[in-house]
């Protein structure tokens, strides 16, 4: 990993370098940054499907026959999973719990990788900063296709930049977040990471 990276303008050519950060030299860690991001994805489930148990099916409160002497099978309620419009066994239910834990600290490292990686792979652009006259939403898609033309960007800016959160809303692939809300699944759903100089500093 080079000690230097480029410092890009905000309308996407080259300004100059800048000293790179120490955690953009971190070893790349697969299985880390794989179980984080599964534990992100997990926590982000929201849950919608939904099916009832049998004791949760309205009906179904008298025996459909008598135990014995009929001839046919027995029963106890029309409601059971036997039955048409009766409960559903080992259903989807939306109270199921599947948030997953994960360290403070493994997170932190598993950003480290995955944002040196993309450094790695030239796929980290840094840009000096977007002004107030440059946050306007055809100034910024017009940099941003300079930097990663078609490509999905995630734009990274400083945590008081809310002029160029607002103008980056409204273009297509391209998902604005502040440098305290990044984490490791927003970085590895994008091919290109767009961020500002000064976001890059309050990572470090």
């Amino acid at each position: 990993m080079a000690t230097t990276i480029k410092v890009y303008n905000q309308d996407g050519n080259v300004s100059g370098d800048m000293q790179a950060p120490a955690f953009l030299s971190a070893a790349w860690n697969p299985s880390l940054v794989h179980q984080v991001y599964k534990s992100i994805a997990s926590n982000k489930r929201t849950p919608i499907a939904h099916t009832k148990f049998r004791g949760e099916v309205s009906g179904g409160g008298i025996k459909p026959w008598r135990q014995k002497g009929t001839g046919r099978a027995r029963h106890g309620s029309i409601r059971s999973p036997l039955w048409r419009h009766g409960g559903v066994s080992f259903g989807p239910r939306n109270t199921t719990d599947r948030s997953q834990k994960v360290n403070r600290g493994m997170g932190d490292m598993a950003l480290q990788s995955v944002l040196s990686r993309k450094a790695a792979d030239e796929q980290l652009k840094v840009v000096s900063g977007f002004s107030a006259e440059g946050a306007k939403t055809k100034v910024l898609a017009h940099a941003l296709k300079n930097l990663a033309g078609a490509k999905s960007v995630l734009l990274v800016l400083a945590n008081e930049n809310a002029a160029a959160m607002r103008a980056a809303k409204n273009i297509a692939r391209v998902t604005p977040v502040l440098a305290k809300n990044m984490n490791v699944h927003a970085v590895a759903s994008h091919t290109v990471v767009v961020i500002e100089q000064k976001a890059l500093t309050e990572l470090n």
